[in-house]
């Protein structure tokens, strides 16, 4: 009887060993996923996007975080850059006044060489990654402290 007690213990044991080694095909939601966020050659306000640069290339990627009620000083960017609002909502002002609200899984590609700010008037803090192409030595942003931020 203890024989065949064991030799059931170790059938079934076995048996289990090989359903968990069985490979299995991936289900849907397994799948890795792709989702075109944004492709444009324009900027949130519409204007064309300039010639890239000549030379080599320096990608860089920055992870932003804004405090509600945060304001950026105005500010230019001489290079082009794009990204995606992960948290929160963001609001862009250029300085002539147009307004772009970012919200929350949206993609933005800021304006170049455009004066603007940017102003967190939501309830959380905004998360924002964007990527920069630019070249070696080359700021992201000009800083416009002689303009206030009302």
């Amino acid at each position: 009887m203890k024989k065949i007690l064991l030799a059931a213990i170790v059938v079934l044991t076995g048996a289990s060993v090989l359903t968990s080694c069985k490979k299995t095909s991936p289900t849907e939601s397994q799948k890795v996923e792709s989702t075109e966020l944004i492709r444009t050659s324009q900027s949130w306000d519409g204007v064309e996007l300039p010639d890239y640069f000549q030379g080599r290339p320096e990608l860089v990627a920055v992870k932003y975080v804004f405090p509600v009620g945060q304001k950026l000083g105005w500010h230019h960017h001489p290079v082009m850059n794009y990204g995606v609002l992960v948290q929160g909502e963001l609001t862009i002002i250029g300085q002539d006044g147009k307004t772009k609200v970012v919200h929350e899984g949206e993609p933005v590609v800021e304006m170049v060489g455009t004066i603007h700010h940017g102003e967190n008037r939501g309830t959380k803090p905004v998360i924002l990654y964007m990527f920069y192409l630019s070249q070696k030595g080359m700021p992201l942003a000009v800083q416009h402290p002689e303009i206030p931020v009302d």
